[in-house]
């Protein structure tokens, strides 16, 4: 008996130590791992220019706004082309009909709003792609009957080798810094693990509001500079510090 209940013992004694065995994992020790975020501009003169532009009318009926709107965007839109303008740079961005009122309070009688008429606009996107022409070209939409001038924009038609250089240079300096991390801190090198990217292409500054209430004539034309544009490109760049 005693023989019989030793064996038992035994065995019970051998069955956690099977589980235990089977249920281990072992960590490997991992590096130490550099989390950069690098941003590089290349910056160039931009050769494009967008600008927005259209005419405004008001008649009593909205069929007549629309009429006399659609004959003045016709001659508009014929000066551009007259201008060397293409078809394909010529957008329509937006069109508008709205009634018109006078809310003023003028006799301090309270009346209410006094009927207008009706209000028409129609607006385009022109692209211009020799920025400079761009001052007369905004002088000719005004000669042309433009009501309104937004613009305008800079930027550059085809931004891929800009973007190529700034993602060279992005990743260069990338690698320097974490080589220079490795080394400080006591490592032999920095591994590349990752790269994820983000860029701005052929990127402009704020565009200038130009106003439309004046008249194209000998005058010298409306002076417009370029400055140049920047293409950006964001790296996050992990590194792994090894011995």
């Amino acid at each position: 008996m005693k023989s019989t209940f030793a064996l038992m013992t035994l065995a019970a004694a051998a069955i956690p130590a099977v589980a235990m065995a089977q249920t281990s994992v072992t960590i490997a020790e991992t590096a130490p791992v550099v989390t950069l975020n690098i941003t590089e501009s290349v910056e160039a003169t931009p050769d494009i220019a967008t600008v927005g532009t259209g005419v405004q009318t008001r008649a009593p009926t909205a069929a007549q706004a629309m009429k006399d709107n659609a004959a003045k965007m016709d001659r508009l839109i014929a000066a551009l082309a007259k201008s060397g303008i293409a078809k394909k740079d010529i957008q329509t961005s937006g069109i508008n009909l709205s009634a018109q009122y006078d809310y003023s309070n003028r006799d301090g009688q309270p009346e209410g709003p006094r009927f207008l008429g009706y209000e028409a606009s129609n607006q385009v996107t022109v692209k211009l792609r020799d920025v400079r022409r761009v001052g007369a070209l905004l002088d000719s939409m005004v000669a042309a009957g433009a009501t309104n001038i937004n613009g305008p924009s800079f930027s550059i038609d085809d931004p891929a080798p800009m973007i190529a250089q700034a993602r060279g240079e992005a990743l260069k300096s990338a690698k320097a810094q974490a080589d220079f991390y490795a080394q400080a801190a006591g490592y032999r090198s920095a591994r590349l693990l990752s790269i994820a990217e983000s860029n701005s292409g052929g990127g402009s500054p704020a565009p200038m509001m130009v106003s439309a209430r004046f008249k194209a004539d000998a005058a010298p034309p409306t002076p417009v500079e370029p400055g140049q544009v920047a293409s950006s490109v964001n790296l996050t760049v992990q590194y792994a510090l090894e011995k």
